[in-house]
Formats: C-alpha cells, sequence, structure tokens
C-alpha cells in the first residue's frame, strides 16, 4: 500500500489503484497511525485521540472494532498489534510525506540548478492540498501538520530561490504574490518576491513590498526587517549591478572547473589581460597561453576561466588532453568535449555518429560557451583541425589552450606565460614584492608552520628563487625541504648543485635546464622505494585511487601495504598531488617519471600490471552497474574514464593476451547506459582487431557487443549486420549470451527488424530463466511487454524483477512500459504517478534524454486534462534541459508543446512565437517529421 497525507488521506494499492477507506472514525484511525509514522501508539492514547473527552461506552472493544474495520481495507498483516500499542507497518518511501522530505534533501545536496530545481518541483507536485486535510481540526495532528507545512514552505522558499537563478523571475513575480500575502512575515519568500519583482522591472511594487513587511512586523510583532531584508532594500533603492544578474547557479555559471586550493600568486595582472581577451565581444576567440612545463599556465588558465565564467551563458569548461595519446585525431578531441559537456546520451540519439566534430558544431552552433582545452603540446595538429572547425561553426564559441607551443593558425592570440619575477635586492621589504618569493613563502609555510620572511633569511631566500628562475613548480618542490634545512643550508646546496657541469642536458633551453636540475635534485634525496612508487604511478593518464597505486606500485621486492607510506611521503615532498581520495602528477614531474621509468627498465611489466589492474576493476564494477549498486559504480567508472582508455590503448599495442578483449567486454554495459557509442565502437572494433590470441568464447562476447551497438549508432541507411545469424553463438557464459541475446535483439527491433528482434529477446528469456538470471529474464520481458498478447503482465513482472535485483535502470525502463499501457487503459492516476518515479530515477542516473521524453510526456496528459499552467511548467522544464544538452528533438518537441498551450490559453503572439522557433529548429537540426508536427500546430493556431 501507498499512503498520501499531503492533501486529503488517501490509499493506493500496489497497481497504484485508489483504496477507499470507509467512515470517519477509521480514516482518523489510519491518520493517527501516519502520524507516528509506524511507531507504536497505546490503545488508550488512540481513544482519547478519537473521541476526545466522550469516548463511547466500552471503548477499547469499539477501538477493536475500527482495527479490524481498518485491517480489512489494508491487510491484516498491516496493522499490528504490540504490548506498546497498535501500529502501521510502513516500508521505506509509501509515504508521500517520506517522499517529499527526501526529494527535498536530494535537491539540496545537488549541485546542478537546473536538476535542483526540478527535484524541488517534483517535491512540491506531491501536495495536493493542506496536509491531513482530513483531521485539521484534531489535536493530535495539528502538530506534524504544522511541521509539514514549515517544511512545504521552506521547499518553496528553496525553490523560488533556485528558480531565480535560472532566470524565471517574470513568472515567480506573478506566483509569489499571493503565497506572500498568505504568509505576510515570512522574510525569505518576501525577499524571493522582490528579488522577483525587481528582475521584472517592476522596482516600486518590490520597494512596496518591503514597505508592507515592515508595517506587518511592526503590527504584529513591535520588530522590523531582519539585516538581509533591509540590505536588500538598499541595494534596490541604489538598482547595484548584481541584483539585475543571478549570482550564483544559473545556466551563465554552469562549469566544471576545480576550485583553486591555494591562491593565484604573482599572475594578477596576467590574469586581469588574459580575462580581457577572454570578453565575448572581443575579435579574438582563439587564446593560446604558452610556456615551459612548471610555469603555471594550468593554474592561471583556470583563474581566467574562472573570473570569465558569467560571460558565457551556456557555461566554461575545462577539458584535459593530457590522457590522450599522441595518435589522436579531431574527433578523439571532439568525443572529450562531448562527454565534459554532459552531450554523450544526446549523441547517442542520432543516427550517424561517424562524424563527431560536425556533430558536436552542430549541437553547440548557438552555444555561447568557453572550452578550456588543457596540455594540447602533444596534440598540435589535431587540435589545430578542431579549433578551426568549431570556431567556424560556432560564432559565439571561445578557446583556451595551454600547450608548450603555439598552433600557429589564423586568429591565434598567443599569451606567453613567463615565470614569476624575481627579487632584485635583499632587503626584507624589497624582497617580499617579488611573486617568485610571496610563492615560495607560501609554501615554506605551509611544510613548515611559523616561517616568515624576515631580515636573517631573505638574502638566502632571494638566492633560492633566483637560482630556480623563479618557476613555480621548482619553488614548490624546494620549499619542502626546510623542513630538514636553513634558508642559508638550501640556498647554499642549490648554489652548490647547479654549478656542477653534470646538471647540464644539452639542448635544453636554460630555464627548462633549471627544472631538469630541481626534478634531478628532489629525485636523487629520495629513498631508493619512493624513487620506485614515483617512477610507477606515471603509468596512470589521470591520476589514481590508492588501490590502483598498489596494484601498479607493488611487485616482489616492494610489498603492497607499503605503498600507502611511500606515496604519503611524495605528497610531502610536492612531488605527488592529493585531490580528495585521488594521487597525480603535475605534467612536468610526469615527463621527468616517464624517463626514469624507462631507464629502469620496467615500462613492460608496470603497464602489465596497470592493465590487469583496471580490466579487473572494470569487470567488477560492471556487475555492479546491474543492482544496487549502480549509480556508486557509474561514478567509479567515470572517475576512471582516462585511466581506462588508456588501459585499453596500451592492451591493444602490446598488452598482455586476452585483456583488450576483456576489458572492452567488461565496459560494454557502461558504453550504453552513457550514451558512449562512439568510443564503444571505436574500442570493440581495435580490440577485436589486435587481440586475436583472446580467448574465442571472449571474442564472440566483443563481437556481440560491437554487432549491438552498430545497430545503434550506424546511419539508418546503413546495411545492418545480417538478420538471420545469431551474433551471441558461441558465448559460452549463458548469464552473459542471455543479456547479449537481449542488446543484439533490442537494437534489431529498433532498426525495424521486428520478427528478428523479438526472436532473439525470446531466446534471451528462455536462457535467463534456464540459469535463474533475474536482471535477464526482467530485460527481456520489459522488451516483450509491447510486443505479448498480455503486456501489461509482462511489464509487470519485469518491474518487480527489476525491483528485486534493485536496479533503477531496469525500473525506469520498466516504468516507462507500465505507464504507456496505463495510458492506454485510460487510467491518468497511475500514468502521472509511474512517469513520475521514471523522472526521478532518470535524473538519478543523469539520462537527460529519458528526463526530456518524461517531462514531455508529463506535458501531455497536463495539456489532455486541461492544466495549462502544470503543462507550460513541464514542457519549460524539459525545454531548460533540452537546451543545456543540445538535444534539439527535446527542445523542437518542448516548443511545440509550450505553443499548444499557449494557443489553449488565448495567448496567440506566445504560440506563435514558440511554433516558429520549433519550426526553424527542426529545419536546422535535420528533424523533418516534428517540422510536420509544428505546421500543424500553426494551422490550428491561424484557423483559431
Amino acid at each position: 500500500m501507498r499512503y498520501g497525507v499531503l492533501g486529503p488521506l488517501a490509499v493506493w494499492d500496489a497497481e497504484g489503484q485508489p483504496v477507499r477507506v470507509p467512515e470517519a472514525k477509521v480514516r482518523a484511525l489510519l491518520a493517527n497511525l501516519l502520524v507516528h509514522g509506524g511507531g507504536p501508539v497505546p490503545a488508550d492514547r488512540l481513544i482519547e485521540d478519537l473521541w476526545a473527552s466522550s469516548p463511547p461506552g466500552g471503548s477499547t472493544n469499539t477501538l477493536q472494532t475500527k482495527v479490524s474495520q481498518l485491517r480489512r481495507v489494508l491487510g491484516r498483516e498491516q496493522v499490528v498489534r504490540e504490548p506498546a500499542g497498535y501500529r502501521l507497518l510502513l516500508a521505506d518511501d509509501v509515504v508521500d510525506a517520506t517522499r517529499f522530505q527526501e526529494l527535498a534533501v536530494r535537491a539540496r545536496a545537488h549541485r546542478e540548478p537546473a536538476v535542483k530545481a526540478d527535484l524541488f518541483a517534483d517535491a512540491l507536485a506531491l501536495w495536493r492540498g493542506p496536509a491531513y486535510a482530513d483531521v485539521a481540526e484534531s489535536l493530535f495532528a495539528r502538530g506534524e501538520i504544522a511541521r509539514l507545512e514549515e517544511l512545504r514552505l521552506a521547499v518553496v522558499e528553496d525553490h523560488a530561490e533556485v528558480r531565480l537563478t535560472l532566470g524565471e523571475h517574470t513568472a515567480l513575480a506573478a506566483e509569489l504574490g499571493t503565497l506572500v500575502a498568505r504568509h505576510p512575515l515570512r522574510e525569505r519568500l518576501r525577499m524571493a518576491h522582490m528579488r522577483a519583482l525587481y528582475r521584472s522591472g517592476r522596482q516600486g511594487d518590490a520597494l512596496q513590498s518591503f514597505e508592507e513587511l515592515r508595517r506587518e512586523l511592526a503590527e504584529e510583532l513591535g520588530a522590523s526587517p531582519g539585516p538581509e531584508a533591509a540590505a536588500l532594500h538598499r541595494a534596490i533603492l541604489r538598482q547595484e549591478p548584481q541584483l539585475a544578474t543571478p549570482a550564483i547557479g544559473s545556466r551563465s555559471c554552469r562549469t566544471n572547473l576545480p576550485a583553486p586550493l591555494t591562491p593565484l600568486i604573482g599572475r594578477r595582472e596576467a590574469a586581469a589581460q588574459v580575462l580581457a581577451r577572454l570578453d565575448p565581444r572581443a575579435p579574438a576567440r582563439l587564446v593560446t597561453l604558452t610556456g615551459l612545463g612548471g610555469v603555471g599556465k594550468t593554474r592561471l588558465a583556470i583563474a581566467a576561466a574562472g573570473d570569465a565564467a558569467d560571460r558565457y551563458t551556456d557555461g566554461v569548461w575545462l577539458v584535459e588532453l593530457a590522457g590522450l595519446g599522441a595518435p589522436s585525431d579531431p574527433d578523439d578531441i571532439a568525443e572529450r568535449v562531448i562527454t565534459t559537456l554532459g552531450l554523450c546520451d544526446t549523441a547517442a540519439t542520432e543516427p550517424d555518429l561517424d562524424d563527431l566534430v560536425g556533430w558536436l558544431c552542430r549541437a553547440v552552433a548557438d552555444k555561447q560557451l568557453l572550452i578550456l582545452l588543457d596540455n594540447c603540446e602533444h596534440l598540435v595538429e589535431s587540435v589545430a583541425l578542431f579549433t578551426k572547425s568549431l570556431l567556424s561553426a560556432v560564432p559565439a564559441a571561445h578557446l583556451l589552450l595551454t600547450s608548450q607551443e603555439a598552433l600557429d593558425i589564423p586568429g591565434e592570440v598567443v599569451h606567453p606565460v613567463p615565470p614569476l619575477a624575481l627579487p632584485e635586492l635583499t632587503d626584507p621589504r624589497t624582497v617580499a614584492r617579488s611573486s617568485a618569493v610571496e610563492l615560495f613563502v607560501q609554501r615554506a609555510a605551509a611544510a613548515v608552520p611559523g616561517f616568515a620572511l624576515d631580515a636573517d633569511n631573505a638574502a638566502a631566500v632571494s638566492t633560492v628563487c633566483r637560482r630556480l628562475d623563479g618557476i613555480p613548480l621548482a619553488l614548490e618542490l624546494v620549499a619542502s625541504r626546510l623542513r630538514t634545512l636553513s634558508p642559508q643550508e638550501l640556498a647554499a646546496r642549490l648554489d652548490d648543485r647547479f654549478a656542477r657541469p653534470d646538471v647540464r642536458v644539452r639542448g635544453l633551453p636554460d630555464r627548462q635546464q633549471t627544472l631538469r636540475g630541481m626534478l634531478d635534485w628532489s629525485w636523487q634525496l629520495l629513498t631508493p622505494d619512493e624513487r620506485t612508487v614515483l617512477r610507477r604511478l606515471v603509468v596512470h593518464a589521470d591520476g589514481c585511487v590508492m588501490a590502483s597505486a598498489q596494484a601498479v606500485c607493488a611487485d616482489g621486492k616492494l610489498p603492497a601495504e607499503r605503498v600507502p607510506d611511500l606515496l604519503s611521503r611524495l605528497v610531502d615532498r610536492s612531488l605527488v598531488v592529493r585531490e580528495g581520495d585521488r594521487f597525480r602528477l603535475l605534467e612536468s614531474v610526469a615527463a621527468y617519471c616517464a624517463e626514469r621509468l624507462a631507464e629502469a627498465g620496467e615500462e613492460n611489466a608496470v603497464r602489465a600490471r596497470f592493465v590487469r589492474y583496471c580490466t579487473e576493476s572494470a569487470e567488477r564494477e560492471s556487475e555492479r552497474l546491474r543492482g544496487p549498486e549502480q549509480r556508486c559504480a557509474l561514478d567509479r567508472l567515470n572517475a576512471e574514464t582516462v585511466n581506462l582508455r588508456r588501459a585499453l590503448d596500451l592492451a591493444v599495442a602490446q598488452g598482455p593476451a586476452g585483456y583488450a578483449v576483456r576489458l572492452v567486454n567488461a565496459l560494454g554495459w557502461y558504453w550504453f547506459l552513457r550514451g558512449r557509442f562512439p568510443e564503444a565502437r571505436r574500442s570493440l572494433r581495435s580490440a577485436l582487431a589486435a587481440d586475436a590470441d583472446a580467448a574465442p568464447g571472449a571474442r564472440r562476447a566483443a563481437g556481440a557487443w560491437l554487432a549491438g551497438v552498430e545497430l545503434r549508432a550506424s546511419p539508418g541507411d546503413a546495411a545492418p549486420l545480417p538478420v538471420d545469424e545469431d551474433p551471441t553463438a558461441g558465448v559460452e557464459d549463458p548469464v552473459l549470451r542471455g543479456r547479449l541475446q537481449w542488446f543484439v535483439g533490442t537494437g534489431l527491433t529498433g532498426r525495424g527488424h521486428l520478427d528478428e528482434g523479438r526472436a532473439l529477446v525470446e531466446a534471451a528469456l528462455a536462457g535467463a530463466r534456464a540459469v535463474r538470471d533475474r536482471w535477464g529474464e526482467a530485460a527481456a520481458l520489459v522488451e516483450l511487454a509491447g510486443h505479448g498478447p498480455a503486456p501489461e503482465g509482462a511489464a509487470e513482472l519485469g518491474a518487480a524483477l527489476f525491483r528485486e535485483v534493485d536496479d533503477r535502470w531496469g525500473q525506469l525502463r520498466a516504468n516507462r512500459s507500465l505507464a504507456l499501457a496505463a495510458e492506454h487503459r485510460g487510467d491518468p492516476v497511475r500514468t502521472e504517478r509511474l512517469h513520475r518515479e521514471g523522472l526521478l530515477m532518470a535524473e538519478e542516473l543523469g539520462l537527460w534524454t529519458e528526463v526530456v521524453e518524461t517531462l514531455t510526456l508529463l506535458g501531455g496528459a497536463a495539456l489532455a486534462d486541461g492544466l495549462l499552467e502544470r503543462a507550460t511548467e513541464l514542457y519549460e522544464r524539459a525545454l531548460s534541459v533540452s537546451a543545456e544538452r543540445a538535444y534539439h528533438r527535446g527542445e523542437i518537441r518542448a516548443e511545440i508543446g509550450l505553443g499548444h498551450a499557449a494557443r489553449l490559453r488565448g495567448d496567440r503572439d506566445a504560440a506563435a512565437s514558440h511554433l516558429h522557433r520549433a519550426l526553424a529548429k527542426s529545419r536546422s537540426s535535420g528533424h523533418a517529421t516534428h517540422a510536420a508536427d509544428a505546421l500543424e500546430e500553426l494551422g490550428l493556431l491561424t484557423r483559431a
């Protein structure tokens, strides 16, 4: 059973059908038990609550009668008698009030403003009226009603503030007026209304609202508005600029830039210069920061890009290219950008993914965004080709690059990044003005608490900074040596070291000689085991977690249990950077360690351990992708994406036999869930071509994965695989074979080969049942639900099995089938409930095309019910998500829905505007079928 208390008391069965609870006292009894949240309620307390001061004669027996009546409705096992009293058995998430609070918590924890707004909206949509409306006058319910109403108002305020950051001030100005009048003393609600009024051009109304607040507080409480409300009032009077645009969380501030761990030192002027060049109105749209390794190009670029974030309405995005191998082409770079922008599942809906650069350019053609491509020096030619294509096709896009050499293409503005400024004198006051000294002193104070620049050490500090040429990485490496050396001793050691001829490396410029010498000295100061761990870490392309460091660095001579301590020492020496639970090498340190790894003759062995660890880790996570750990497994695989690609490249090029095919088989389902079909197709092809010695069964499995991917990712007019063949034949594992039969069968069905696809899915169902694979059985049942004689029954069973294994993706698929069946049966209540549950699952898994499709289905249902405001809100949410994710089909459908709603409201201008936008988008993006829908709706508007 499911219970509704956010409105009149309601009960629904497992099918979503309303359950009638007869008689007022029985309903009051149920409400009382729900108020106590499944906890026991003594019989005498129930009697007092239900009959107040006039209990009936034989009240205990009368209560037992009411309990019996309730049990007949809910089921005898649902109402339990215990020594402490009666209680209602409540499973998780069966009471709408509990669901409401969970959604609010999830919304507040989410970082994406659009998702926060959607979650808050879903929480508020659960309210059907005042809480416990049937028993609002009963004393036992008043405390809970007040608590829930306070929670509701807090969520309304949260939702309003998030919507303000998303630019929805006009709608809020209208919506909040009634609510403010009902709750005139809530300052936070009033402030949201004032901001919405001001941003809507209604400054006078905003000031009048504040005066109403002042008067209400004085009359009711004898108080004045709080400092925040007063400050907002003053800001409105002064028309302060920050009021005009959202401060945080808006689309203009969408970014994945990391938060800086330390302040930017010595680059204030440089950061201002780069920021000026990143003005969207500037003629140059490509800025490249150049300089030697370790000079701080990335740090400067991130700082400047962060300062420019509010200038780009579609965000500022950091795309790390260090993990891409030298043979990478422009499509590889485009794939990395698509992944960073979160466009994977959007791209997966397209019929042809062969030209990723072209698709990306079309997807972001109307976006205003800044992309920071970091560490381009090993991909100069490919980056140049990618850059020219993107800037030509996307007029509002800007690119910021970091590289040791410029691209040397037309339109590029090169900004050299020199080392930090060196001190000229030894006077402490003069030395302190040097940015090199400022950085060294800050890092020294972090390594040796209490360290400060003074008259005694100023000369030595100045010598250190000059000897190291002001190179930030060199200064950071040497600062940790102050734990064991005084500044004077450190300066003497450096003078002695750099005076020796053996530290000079032929062919390197002077400043690179300095950094190389500093790295050499840092290396020589390490113990043999510390050197071993440091050089072996370089195999990781994108940092690593501790488990990976242990697996890769340990061998017969170095036990795994020693690695954590050694790694900690390397962090202390600034040779390894720790970020959360990950450890990584800076690019210059990584390049140095790669040389040391080759000198030690360990490359092959370390790479083999890395490939083995990545493969076995991916295989473990693959199993977790179909169950309760699905979300966490997706997150872990997301974090390891770059390392997994490096592992596959190594396995294909020179890895131990069988690992390339094993790795792609382990990643097949992950690629599907994330919509990464181009990566899947390329990886599967390369593994099968290179790993001929893999086990035959594993090769057949990889071939089946490839067949399913080709069916989904090839152009619509491309020849599919022979439909009379079963590509899973020869797969030895019966569980895997059944799942692959389902994967290929659903691909065939999607390409219109219904009979062949159904035959494979039916074989998958028989195989799953034979080996008791609950997941495989559920997937096959849900797929067959749309084609069998009893579709809803198959979908119900599939949904139950997916719930049994706790697979959220599977429950989402099952919910969609059940919702469509309920819609065909004419059950709008159940249809909406199932779609809403699916919407939450899709948001949780980051399946944005599913989110949009569900929102448009809900919008259509609201239109059919005449709920025009609700439909408009749903279509606007669909449009917002579609625009952010470059999902053109979703944008078109949302615009058509908004046009339909506006026509029914009688707003002809708005309807025409939405429909013409839909028509233009459908023509420019190639979705001709939707152009016909837009034209039909325009025809209705014209006739009206």
